[in-house]
């Protein structure tokens, strides 16, 4: 029996091997190059555990809630036929309420939500175009001209909220809708360029060209080929950027107003999936190597211990002090899923998974109410002021918490950001198979192998735990591949069916199990993960475990304030010493010199300081040197070996370390002291 699993198990393919597209499922129509991993319809995925708590505080608190508090969508909204919002605030509410929504199978959200859609597809144009009332047709012109529109980018959004609903309810008038309008868009694109009315819509032209793709493999209808080509050409050339890497280097030294959205962060974290995107047509590989020589430049030069790149706004280097914004967290998350499926390649798989699971949850509050503009990796204060960001804000409200501190984008956008994590949980094979490529508790059903629909239910504690366990029901035995990421920080991990080991496997690989699965098929992989040190800038340090960063639990001080222009908003005080170096023997044996305390993870679990579930005991010593500097924690100095020579407390201290996801207050890059 053990030869035989052995057998079955095929580890290291190269991902998506087979040509023929699933048929159960939406994948690339010819021309377009197949898919690696197929997309499932939103609400295949279930979240369970830690996952759905998460979700249900979302929707009882701001995603589910925003249209009643917030003027700017609550009065008279424009996407409702108002005179309200009807650019960006809307639309990217929706992004994140409505596979909220359809992920809970909440019936009054669900309801919420529709009213908007309704109103967009019944208040179509004749000639295609969508939106809200322009203020040509206020004044009483009927539309007969692409002039007499307004700005393409938030229907860009919209687009994005039509298709999830659609792969939720499979209403057909969202089709009808999608072809009215791109062929309006085909027609009018000459005379009335993405960039005619905002920069915006030119730089974030990826997003019109994935929705083009989508309907064109729903109609095959060969006029959306050819915009495809009119909107790739029309947008930011992205994949130039990315290959030709003078652009990031540029990045990191330029801060003046020269096109500066080419820097904008967010425009980024949009702008990475373009070149994925465009190779779907042009099936040139020139694409995905700019893509790949891109994404590697930017984390090089501008990236951080959580997983993202800084900007705020602007990409602004890779110091720990530098901020993110938490819309571009979100968006790069989209993007990174976006990836997935078009290249198959596990290095998205794995940055979006360590984006996740450290910058996203800080960055909100436990009740999902307010957030802040920037978070800073080495926070050792929350507070009003303009520190090192490159956009410091009048107010110096762009690092508080609050319901609107800073710019409102992130109050709208924030919500996409976990929900679209848990619709891509898994994919499907493009051979009628399953891939589980990104790991949290849930439950999937989806159709396989000859037809048949299956349940796999994926019980874990990770990030936090090492061990997943996925449990097959299903009403007959059927033959499918299940393949499943091994992840890059992984040094060895364990297959085991039924009790039986199958096999071991090294990280940064698929495995594919194809096998004839019967009811009850019980497949368990064991994640070892071992404590170790990684460098970023300045000669820092960070400790790491699975694919969780840990940051020095600080003890927090919270106040709440107000200002007339914006509201409430809270500070965060530090209530401990924060200023600790590791010692270079830690660095040098992060085994033999700390201590991983787990704690009991209940599906109550709410990130924040108090519920880590996982603590990390290890030895700092204090550098008393190192203090706040116009509200800034900013690195010690070091020579070349990395060793901080300043003046070093003598005596070693227990410092506790946590998720860096926990945290609000934290040091996450250390310097090293003797």
């Amino acid at each position: 029996m053990k030869k035989n699993l052995l057998g079955i198990l095929l580890i290291g393919l190269s991902v998506g091997q087979a040509e023929a597209q699933n048929s159960f499922y939406i994948g690339n129509k010819a021309p377009l190059a197949p898919l690696k991993y197929i997309e499932l319809p939103l609400g295949a995925v279930k979240p369970k555990g830690w996952l759905h708590k998460q979700l249900t505080i979302m929707r009882d608190g701001t995603t589910g809630h925003l249209d009643e508090y917030y003027p700017k969508l609550m009065k008279d909204n424009g996407w409702l036929g108002g005179k309200g919002d009807a650019w960006e605030e809307t639309p990217y509410w929706l992004d994140g309420a409505v596979p909220l929504a359809f992920l809970l199978d909440d019936a009054k959200l669900k309801t919420k939500v529709q009213q908007y859609i309704d109103w967009v597809i019944t208040n179509q144009r004749p000639n295609g175009y969508i939106g809200g009332i322009t203020k040509a047709e206020r004044a009483g012109k009927p539309m007969t001209d692409c002039s007499q529109g307004e700005d393409w980018w938030p229907k860009m959004v919209m687009i994005k909220v039509l298709q999830q609903y659609y792969t939720a309810t499979n209403d057909k008038r969202v089709i009808n809708c999608l072809s009215r309008y791109f062929k309006y868009q085909y027609n009018s694109l000459k005379s009335c360029p993405l960039a005619k009315w905002t920069e915006w819509a030119e730089a974030r032209g990826g997003d019109n060209l994935m929705s083009v793709y989508w309907l064109y493999n729903l109609t095959g209808e060969k006029f959306l080929l050819e915009l495809g080509d009119t909107i790739y050409k029309q947008t930011t050339p992205w994949s130039d950027l990315l290959g030709k890497r003078n652009w990031v280097m540029q990045a990191a030294a330029n801060q003046t107003d020269e096109k500066w959205m080419t820097r904008h962060a967010v425009n980024v974290g949009m702008g990475i999936k373009l070149p994925a995107i465009y190779y779907q047509a042009t099936k040139n590989p020139d694409l995905l190597k700019s893509l790949k020589t891109g994404w590697t430049d930017i984390m090089t030069l501008h990236g951080l211990p959580h997983g993202m790149y800084s900007g705020d706004e602007d990409l602004h280097g890779n110091d720990p002090t530098q901020g993110i914004e938490l819309c571009s967290i979100v968006e790069t998350m989209f993007s990174m899923e976006q990836l997935i499926s078009v290249t198959g390649d596990p290095q998205y798989m794995d940055a979006l998974e360590r984006m996740t699971y450290n910058a996203l949850p800080t960055q909100t509050t436990d009740d999902f109410n307010s957030r802040q503009y920037f978070q800073i990796a080495n926070q050792v204060q929350v507070s009003r002021g303009v520190f090192d960001f490159s956009l410091p804000f009048w107010r110096g409200m762009c690092n508080v918490f609050g319901p609107y501190a800073g710019y409102t984008c992130c109050t709208a956008n924030m919500h996409q950001g976990w929900t679209k994590f848990t619709s891509h949980l898994w994919y499907a094979t493009p051979d009628k198979g399953l891939a589980a490529l990104l790991f949290a508790p849930n439950t999937i059903t989806a159709k396989v192998g000859d037809g048949t629909p299956i349940s796999i239910a994926e019980e874990t504690g990770y990030p936090f735990e090492d061990q997943i366990n996925f449990t097959i029901s299903t009403t007959k035995a059927v033959d499918f591949p299940l393949e499943i990421r091994i992840p890059v920080w992984c040094i060895e991990a364990e297959l085991i069916l039924n009790g039986e080991k199958l096999k071991t496997e090294q990280g940064g690989k698929i495995a594919r199990i194809k096998r004839v699965w019967k009811n009850g098929d019980k497949l368990t992989l064991q994640l070892p993960m071992e404590v170790k040190t990684s460098s970023w800038a300045k000669n820092s340090k960070a400790i790491e475990r699975g694919p969780l960063v840990y940051a020095l639990k600080i003890e927090e001080s919270w106040s709440q304030k107000e200002i007339k222009e914006e509201g409430t908003y809270y500070e965060i005080q530090p209530g401990s010493d924060w200023n600790y170096g590791l010692p270079r023997s830690l660095i040098q044996k992060p085994l033999e010199n700390t201590t991983v305390v787990i704690k009991p993870l209940t599906d109550a679990f709410v990130w924040n300081s108090a519920n880590a579930p996982v603590e990390i005991k290890a030895k700092g010593k204090k550098i008393p040197a190192w203090q706040l500097v116009e509200g800034v924690a900013r690195q010690p100095v070091t020579p070349r070996d990395g060793i901080y020579l300043g003046e070093v407390d003598k005596n070693e201290e227990t410092i506790t370390l946590i998720p860096y996801g926990c945290s609000k207050l934290r040091i996450v890059a250390f310097p090293v002291v003797k």
